[in-house]
């Protein structure tokens, strides 16, 4: 990104309603064109989808919000481990910045990973993103993984729809203060609540 972005790294308390109104339409507009469902839970005006982040880094420019990534530190079950960590989403970059996002996004956050001491960072990505994320992960800071489920909880609770969804997506793991032999053995991955 150029030089004219500036970060903010924040806790979620520290937004006023003033910037949850402005991320809402940014998520709007960077996830609107990826699907009309995808960007339903922001028309309201909250500025997450499905679990609130605790920590954001927020990219702004002379046009405003220019990219965005949540953090949520939690504990996913992966085979028959429970492993601590960062759960990486929320992320997005406005339409005519794509191609600039998400290494920076995450270097933007890694002061953090390390401030909290998780051991992994890891999110999810749908298959459309592989070409980008192979790109991402070539200089070894991030490790793509696929053949990988994940199970995770909806939202929100409906009497006709089942309380847990599995997704075949791929997974991204960035090593924080362990090894990448040290990621646990598994096919499927418990998230034990909601997307981020």
């Amino acid at each position: 990104m150029s030089s004219e972005v500036r970060w903010k790294i924040c806790w979620e308390n520290e937004l006023e309603a003033s910037d949850h109104a402005e991320l809402a339409d940014f998520f709007c507009k960077t996830y609107g064109p990826t699907g009309a469902f995808n960007a339903k839970p922001f028309e309201t005006g909250r500025s997450w989808g499905g679990a609130r982040p605790e920590r954001r880094a927020i990219a702004y420019d002379s046009r405003g919000v220019a990219s965005h990534m949540g953090l949520l530190r939690r504990f996913v079950r992966v085979g028959t481990t429970d492993l601590l960590v960062a759960e990486l989403g929320l992320y997005g970059v406005r339409p005519d910045l794509e191609g600039l996002g998400i290494a920076h996004s995450v270097r933007a956050m890694f002061p953090v990973l390390r401030e909290l001491s998780v051991p992994f960072a890891f999110g999810t990505v749908r298959h459309a993103m592989r070409n980008h994320m192979e790109r991402y992960c070539r200089d070894g800071t991030a490790n793509m993984m696929t053949g990988l489920r994940v199970r995770s909880t909806l939202p929100d609770a409906h009497s006709d729809l089942p309380a847990t969804r599995t997704e075949d997506v791929l997974v991204l793991v960035v090593p924080v203060d362990r090894p990448m032999t040290e990621w646990p053995a598994g096919s499927l991955i418990e998230r034990n609540g909601s997307e981020l």
